[in-house]
């Protein structure tokens, strides 16, 4: 890992995620306990549709975003980006309405899913060597699980001294001085892509991902991630304090234990996936994700306790786990699936695509539980994730090489049959490294 952060490049963008994410973090605190301050028991149902909104701005914009990625420098991009978040979350302390809420999560939100695809597809230009890209991979998910570790835990030491109106403060910091580490580093605009209209390019990354047998598998995980992980993002709130009667600064505690766990995956994967395909790790960590909500169901339905406090902590941390034995693989899956010029559309797809599935959870872990209660609640996403696993285990064969035999009957340059043997009848076959663009626009039969 040493020899990675001697890239000078990397160890600024690197730094630039951390500050970002632990500014990030803070906010999460407060607009749970922002959305309880306004509308109390109800925050579960005002917090689920403001990140329900959030979902759809990411499914809307990022897909847009990916579009014009490759038509702007990423480095001007990027410091603007990280200026209009700082500015919308100086904003939210001096909201006093729920609706004001909504409104500037839009904006707040909009910017994010433009930077966040942006800044991940910059990972693979300035790293391209697997191995320093794989260790890459996993410092990012390690910087996101202790963001998820440390930020709660400052936000309930801020909470003892200060109103959570201050982690907003936090938040626009960490966004700033994400733009000074950006503008020093030296970011190669992308690859400009071949497909000439809007339309094309738009949703080139989601023909990719239909097309392509472990991108679908992909999106069955994300379902898997999106469902449980919405009982912690959503639901964290109101158990802590109505149903365990705990303290705000327990909140961040338990938000804190998700972390715990999501960093655990982080350290055991970089030398897992050099010896385990990423199919077996990640449809692991969905099993473990099963596990983790089956737990928090049981614990909905047992009786009080002061045990119920130190088993949901397990249970929260467990579902870190299989969060981040899903999350980290995904870069090499979409990396191996792309070519270069069609890797910032990939990127803003899986962005936007798992998100759609969050924007089908959110909402469900808020509204019906303020309706139900928890267990209905959670059993209802413990179905909607046995149903991801399902479509994973399915559209992921357990054969997946990279190299492919095929055959092409037509094709709009005879460059690329250079290697290729005739097979009859003009059919011509060859193999090499498989991705679907404009020359393979199926996967074979036999390997699908």
């Amino acid at each position: 890992m040493s020899g990675l952060f001697g890239h000078r490049d990397y160890r600024h963008l690197f730094g630039a995620q951390l500050v970002a994410l632990f500014g990030t973090g803070l906010t999460t605190v407060a607009l749970g306990l922002l959305a309880y301050d306004l509308a109390g028991a109800e925050a579960g149902a005002v917090l689920g549709t403001a990140l329900a909104i959030k979902m759809i701005t990411y499914v809307t914009v990022a897909p847009i975003a990916g579009a014009y990625a490759d038509r702007v420098p990423r480095r001007v991009l990027l410091v603007c980006l990280d200026l209009v978040r700082a500015l919308v979350v100086l904003a939210l302390p001096f909201v006093d309405q729920v609706w004001q809420i909504y409104v500037l999560i839009v904006v707040l939100q909009s910017a994010s899913a433009a930077f966040t695809p942006t800044f991940q597809a910059v990972l693979p230009d300035i790293l391209p060597d697997e191995p320093d890209y794989t260790r890459a991979l996993s410092a990012s998910q390690l910087a996101s699980s202790l963001e998820s570790l440390l930020s709660p835990m400052l936000a309930a030491a801020a909470l003892s001294v200060v109103s959570f109106h201050w982690l907003f403060t936090g938040t626009s910091a960490g966004f700033l001085a994400s733009a000074v580490l950006v503008v020093t580093t030296r970011i190669p605009n992308a690859v400009r892509s071949h497909r000439g209209g809007v339309w094309d390019r738009t949703l080139a990354g989601v023909r990719i991902s239909a097309a392509t047998p472990r991108l679908r598998g992909v999106l069955g995980l994300n379902l898997v991630v999106a469902a449980v992980g919405s009982v912690v993002m959503v639901n964290t709130v109101n158990y802590v304090q109505d149903t365990l009667g705990r303290s705000q600064a327990d909140v961040a505690l338990l938000l804190a234990g998700n972390g715990a766990g999501t960093i655990v995956a982080a350290l055991l994967l970089p030398r897992a996936l050099d010896q385990v395909a990423e199919r077996t790790v990640m449809l692991t960590g969905a099993g473990v994700l099963l596990g983790g909500i089956t737990g928090a169901i049981a614990l909905s339905t047992a009786e009080a306790g002061g045990w119920r406090w130190a088993a949901a902590w397990v249970v929260w941390a467990v579902i870190g786990i299989g969060t981040g034995l899903i999350l980290m693989p995904v870069g090499r899956v979409l990396r191996r699936s792309s070519r270069a010029s069609d890797r910032p559309a990939v990127f803003a797809a899986q962005f936007s695509l798992s998100h759609a599935c969050w924007l089908l959870a959110y909402p469900i872990a808020g509204w019906l539980a303020t309706a139900a209660g928890f267990t209905p609640t959670w059993i209802v996403l413990a179905v909607l994730g046995v149903a991801g696993f399902a479509g994973a285990a399915l559209w992921w064969p357990r054969r997946d090489p990279g190299v492919i035999e095929h055959t092409h009957d037509e094709i709009e340059d005879p460059g690329h049959l250079t290697d290729a043997i005739e097979d009859g009848d003009g059919v011509w076959r060859h193999s090499h490294e498989f991705v679907i663009d404009d020359v393979h626009r199926r996967w074979p039969a036999s390997v699908r």
